[in-house]
């Protein structure tokens, strides 16, 4: 066991030390991390095998400290809770902490008083431009025997540091978190810095929470509800070692899936460079949205940390408690890494769960953030030894936690350990990404044999997955694209991945696409072609915003982004990953297509239903709430594989008050190549209404979706035609 021996002036138990204008006392253990008084700051720290804990204070953002102030057991522990409070220090200060204690990497305890820790609540860090990993290491890198050996380089002077918070220090005006029901939302998956990087964004702040409020009058004219963020807690993109084969600059973690510390919004994203500048910034980006009636949703990764494997930093939660912190190997030396990232945060031990509820109360009662998406949330579900339990604690509490209980809680229910659990997660409430939504749709567009029985299914909600455990139709994310993966544009322009750029020699990323190139690898010239691409994306966009569940957009697809066939972008923080604006108007057909298809979603509670079709007659109409037929208007023959399908969507079921809703709709699918003539039925809706035709994704704009009134008559031959790779939405009214 190591112990850093520095002279200190000694503490008196019952009384206080004096550092020039600072007075150190006793403080107090809870709440932990940095907490502004009146007269000073209380900080609390947890570690339970510590030897020795030490508060170092720093005069700026860079530099060495100026005071170092240990912590003695008999006067600032309790439990396993180190404090201190320090009268006369103010918001704005600069802090870190040393911790000794055995460094014996075999019993799984890694302390090295050398290194500078981030304390695990901080709610700022200072920048981490000029940050060298490398120094975090907490073994001797040149040693035979690795990571078995201590290193006693210093780091505190080049480390970033933590910086005290003042929460009270925003002026709110009023806002709460929105908190729409999931049923009403459209989700729109974006990049805070991706969103308005690109010069031709035409933003004052490009890059940063600034950016996001001034592209407000955008995402309102699209008609999203709520956007969901990639990860803004505090990462560090200088982490990979690689470079751009074709440019020769280094790459960059430009998703953020590695965070460093889950209090703090990215420094990096914000305009405001005074010190803890961050937090008001993005505080203020959430008051702009909500103000404009927008949630705020984060994609948060509680599953791992920076800090990687054995051979990784040491710069947070390994020098304070490995043990408690990760889920380590029967070996302790190693890490369990169900995240493929290095490590697995050890999330049901009482204090990780405690952490993490403390981490999205905050964001929740602090930043009013309206919920969270969970990355490998599976992780979260096992046990200190790796399992997957049945009830997992965390799970259920985040589930039952009275300050959640109206944030959305959005899981991606699988993770790199082999788990697989869509239509099962536990704990209550849940919301999935629903990845067989995803794929389902893509082989039906694409033109996969015998698909319609999955299309039907995913239409109506995917009850196979939710209506077992008594979950309903909203508790399905519908996406057809994500982050992680082609864009829409690219999904139907490549056959095959084009990841050359990510330094891995085209080996990283999905080979499994589910996508289709009509004809020609990548961009093209040819109008036929390009025409195909461009009705196949009415098609995804028509076909997400009609079927039961929460529809989730990937940020860009609606004005035809594209990432040049690379479906890994996660190190491409450059042109390939930034929105190019210039395709708004290239593509604005496009756009204008899918933000009519959001508003017509949103106008009709038809698909919005709270609950699974029955396939039953309702109280208010003697016809069924769905049925299906072929394009015969029979029956459908499920086990045939075709490529037509049909349905009729009874309106006045789809809420309790039938004034609300009194339209029906028939839609007519056809993914074949060669127009199909589709028989329909006569409308069922009261008051001898007529079909009108709605939306048909084979006809040029703006034909292809009519505005409200404009809705054209179908002829009383109850005959359509559905041409190739189309689909027809029509809506009952009464004849005019």
């Amino acid at each position: 066991m190591l112990i850093l021996m520095v002279h200190f002036p000694e503490i008196v138990h019952n009384g206080s030390m004096s550092f020039g204008d600072c007075t150190i006392s006793m403080g107090k253990a809870m709440p932990l991390g940095a907490t502004i008084h009146e007269d000073g700051v209380n900080f609390a720290i947890f570690s339970r095998h510590a030897t020795l804990v030490t508060l170092v204070l720093f005069e700026s953002a860079a530099g060495g400290p100026y005071r170092e102030i240990p912590l003695d057991k008999r006067g600032n522990k309790t439990g396993d809770v180190w404090h201190c409070f320090v009268k006369g220090l103010k918001a704005g200060a600069y802090y870190l902490y040393r911790v000794d204690g055995p460094y014996l990497p075999e019993r799984g305890l890694r302390f090295n008083p050398h290194k500078a820790l981030l304390d695990p609540y901080a709610k700022a860090l200072t920048t981490l431009d000029k940050w060298d990993m490398k120094k975090c290491a907490g073994f001797d890198s040149e040693s035979p025997i690795s990571d078995l050996s201590l290193s006693t380089e210093e780091n505190l002077s080049s480390s970033p540091r933590c910086i005290v918070v003042d929460d009270n220090d925003f002026d709110w005006q009023g806002d709460a978190p929105l908190n729409y029901p999931l049923r009403f939302s459209v989700l729109y998956e974006t990049h805070v810095k991706g969103l308005t990087a690109n010069p031709n964004s035409e933003v004052k702040h490009p890059g940063t929470y600034l950016g996001v409020i001034e592209k407000i009058p955008y995402f309102k004219e699209l008609g999203i509800t709520s956007l969901e963020f990639l990860p803004i807690q505090e990462f560090y993109e200088h982490e990979f070692p690689r470079v751009n084969p074709r440019t020769g600059k280094l790459l960059t973690n430009y998703w953020g899936y590695s965070t460093m510390a889950f209090f703090a919004p990215k420094e990096s994203y914000a305009a405001n460079r005074s010190p803890g500048g961050q937090v008001n910034e993005f505080k203020l980006m959430v008051r702009e949205l909500h103000k404009a009636g927008i949630e705020v949703i984060l994609d948060i990764v509680l599953n791992h940390t920076a800090e990687g494997n054995e051979l990784g930093p040491t710069f947070s939660f390994r020098g304070l408690d490995n043990p408690i912190y990760y889920i380590l190997n029967e070996n302790k030396r190693y890490y369990q890494n169900y995240s493929g990232c290095g490590n697995t945060v050890n999330c049901n031990h009482p204090v990780v769960r405690s952490f993490i509820m403390h981490c999205l109360h905050y964001w929740v009662v602090e930043m009013h953030v309206d919920g969270f998406r969970f990355d490998l949330g599976s992780i979260l579900g096992r046990d200190q030894h790796g399992r997957l339990m049945e009830s997992p604690p965390v799970l259920e509490r985040i589930a039952e936690d009275p300050v959640l209980s109206s944030t959305k809680i959005i899981a991606e229910a699988w993770d790199a350990g082999g788990a697989y659990q869509v239509g099962w997660f536990p704990g209550g409430r849940w919301a999935e990404w629903n990845d067989r939504y995803r794929d389902n749709i893509r082989k039906y567009w694409r033109g996969d044999p015998r698909e319609t029985r999955n299309l039907a299914t995913r239409l109506s909600g995917s009850s196979d997955l939710y209506l077992r455990d008594g979950r309903k139709p909203f508790h399905s994310i519908n996406f057809i694209t994500s982050h992680d993966g082609f864009t829409l544009k690219d999904l139907v322009s490549y056959d095959h991945k084009h990841n050359n750029e990510n330094g891995e020699d085209n080996r990283d990323g999905n080979d499994n696409n589910l996508s289709y190139n009509y004809g020609t690898e990548g961009p093209t010239k040819d109008p036929v072609l390009e025409g195909i691409r461009e009705r196949q994306l009415k098609n995804f966009f028509a076909t997400m915003l009609i079927s039961l569940g929460t529809p989730m957009i990937l940020g860009g697809d609606e004005m035809g982004r594209t990432q040049h066939g690379n479906n890994n972008a996660y190190c491409q923080d450059n042109e390939i990953s930034w929105y190019d604006w210039s395709l708004l108007e290239k593509n604005k057909n496009l756009f204008r297509f899918a933000k009519e298809m959001i508003a017509f979603r949103l106008r009709h509670p038809g698909f919005m239903r709270p609950e699974f079709y029955t396939g039953r007659e309702g109280n208010y109409n003697a016809t069924p709430d769905i049925s299906w037929y072929n394009e015969k208007g029979a029956n459908p023959d499920w086990d045939r594989g075709g490529y037509n399908l049909a349905l009729q969507v009874n309106g006045s079921q789809a809420t309790v008050s039938r004034d609300k809703d009194t339209n029906d709709f028939y839609i007519m699918f056809n993914a074949g190549l060669s127009p199909i003539v589709f028989s329909i039925p006569p409308t069922t809706s009261p008051g001898h209404k007529r079909w009108f035709r709605a939306v048909d994704t084979s006809m040029s704009s703006p034909k292809d979706i009519l505005p409200v009134g404009g809705e054209e008559a179908l002829d009383l031959s109850y005959k359509y035609t559905v041409n190739a790779r189309s689909i027809v939405i029509l809506i009952s009214k009464g004849a005019t």
